[in-house]
């Protein structure tokens, strides 16, 4: 259930729209005036605020807004008034408001105007979420030779609106470079917007990127913004946008060369101002002679190339990398970080990490939950990675059928549950890209490894 927190001076406001939203189901909380809203936000951070601009008290709208930018500074707020101009809509979009009603109120225009503000409260937390499942943070850790050009790339790339396609291997790190793109440019304020093309059904994309009507397809109950709007005056990243199909694509390229979208069911083009930034571990120039995808595409995605190198090509970095990841698993799990020998981490750095920087956070982690505050040792280690294995090697070779001392049955499940395990390994615990390097689809793995016992078997 969503939470809405009101404030207004006006009782009536605060009750009809109250009761609007509960309807609705949202959770309603008030405040009759600044000081207080500011308080409740503090108190308990909701995921949306619609905010009074004209309130009397030691705190008006804007000073309120102010408030509310450092006590809930991930929280949307919607601003109302009957009496602003043009000039109070512009100071408060400066001061970060989302959007800006005027009074009277509409309940669509409420109930809309939550929507995308809730929206975007979900892909700023996705952008979170993301940063921490790459393990960084924010931060870029190393300094070998091929991070600092990558570092040098994004520092060339991050004043401009430049389409960037950022490639590289699984697991290597673009959605944390693409964040840090963001970050360094002038659009670092404004949302930061994520879309797994690879994860969507090929019938929802449309949806997914562009949002649509009530009504629009069976099943679509309520308005839904799309990622191009909540990613308005922002940046836009399209995460494995080589798994796109053919129709996403030339949406996709219309959507970019008329830099507008159209909802599904709706009838109105609707201008947006993003930049996009796209990341693939796909040959997509092999993929554009091919014919899988589109050439047009590819050329208006691929303005600046940035290429992403393996973990293999910058093993100096991994000794840094073992003791950032290991400090912020201790600090998430609130226990005390293992001490790592030189001998563990010699043998981390032979290695040649087939799933790149994911696969060496799981490890980190797999080892500082087994050793928490003790000592990692170089058996410690070899015992969670094989070091020297063929990294290409698909699976484990299978006994001699004359010395099996299980029924057929059990050898074959023993060795499929080797196998689904080494590919969650590489993918670093992520289930959609395991089934990529297996060549299978998710829905199949997610029903093998709950046959198995493998955890993270449920969908």
């Amino acid at each position: 259930m969503s939470s809405v927190l009101i404030i207004d001076d006006e009782p009536n406001i605060r009750r009809m729209v109250g009761a609007l939203l509960a309807a609705e189901g949202f959770e309603v909380r008030d405040a009759p005036d600044g000081a207080t809203g500011v308080r409740r936000a503090a108190e308990s951070e909701p995921d949306a605020i619609l905010l009074d601009l004209m309130m009397p008290g030691e705190l008006d709208g804007m000073a309120t807004l102010h408030k509310l930018r450092e006590a809930a500074p991930d929280t949307p707020v919607v601003m109302m008034s009957g009496r602003a101009g043009l000039g109070d809509a512009v100071k408060a979009t400066k001061l970060g408001a989302f959007n800006f009603l005027e009074k009277p109120l509409s309940p669509e225009g409420v109930l809309l105007a939550l929507a995308s503000a809730i929206e975007l409260r979900r892909a700023r937390r996705e952008a979170k979420a993301l940063r921490a499942e790459v393990g960084l943070s924010g931060e870029m850790v190393g300094t070998s030779a091929a991070l600092q050009q990558v570092r040098a790339m994004i520092a060339r790339v991050a004043d401009t609106d430049a389409r960037v396609l950022i490639t590289g291997e699984s697991g290597t790190g673009k959605e944390l470079v693409a964040a840090a793109i963001h970050e360094a440019s002038p659009r670092r304020d404004k949302p930061f917007v994520r879309v797994n093309c690879a994860a969507i059904p090929r019938d929802l994309v449309e949806s997914e990127m562009f949002g649509h009507e009530k009504g629009a397809f069976t099943g679509a109950s309520e308005r839904r913004i799309g990622r191009f709007e909540l990613a308005n005056g922002g940046t836009l990243l399209l995460d494995e946008v080589g798994d796109l199909g053919q129709e996403a694509q030339a949406k996709l390229l219309r959507a970019i060369e008329a830099k507008e979208i159209e909802r599904v069911g709706g009838g109105k083009p609707i201008r947006v101002d993003v930049r996009i930034l796209a990341a693939t571990n796909k040959d997509l120039a092999r993929a554009a002679a091919e014919g899988t995808f589109r050439e047009d595409l590819l050329s208006r995605l691929n303005v600046i190339p940035l290429h992403v190198p393996p973990l293999r090509e910058r093993p100096d970095d991994i000794p840094a990398l073992v003791r950032h990841f290991s400090r912020l698993h201790a600090a998430r799990a609130g226990h005390a970080a293992p001490r790592w020998t030189d001998d563990a981490i010699a043998l981390l750095t032979r290695y040649r990490w087939p799933g790149n920087v994911r696969e060496l956070a799981n490890v980190v982690e797999r080892l500082a939950i087994l050793h928490a505050g003790g000592e990692v040792t170089a058996d410690d280690v070899q015992a969670v990675v094989v070091i020297g294995r063929d990294p290409g090697a698909a699976a484990p070779a299978l006994p001699d059928p004359s010395r099996l001392t299980q029924p057929l049955s059990e050898t074959l499940d023993d060795y499929e549950r080797t196998l689904i395990t080494r590919a969650l390994s590489m993918a670093g615990g992520n289930v959609a890209e395991a089934a990529r390097r297996l060549q299978t689809d998710r829905p199949n793995l997610y029903r093998r490894m709950r046959r198995l016992g493998i955890g993270g078997g449920g969908e």
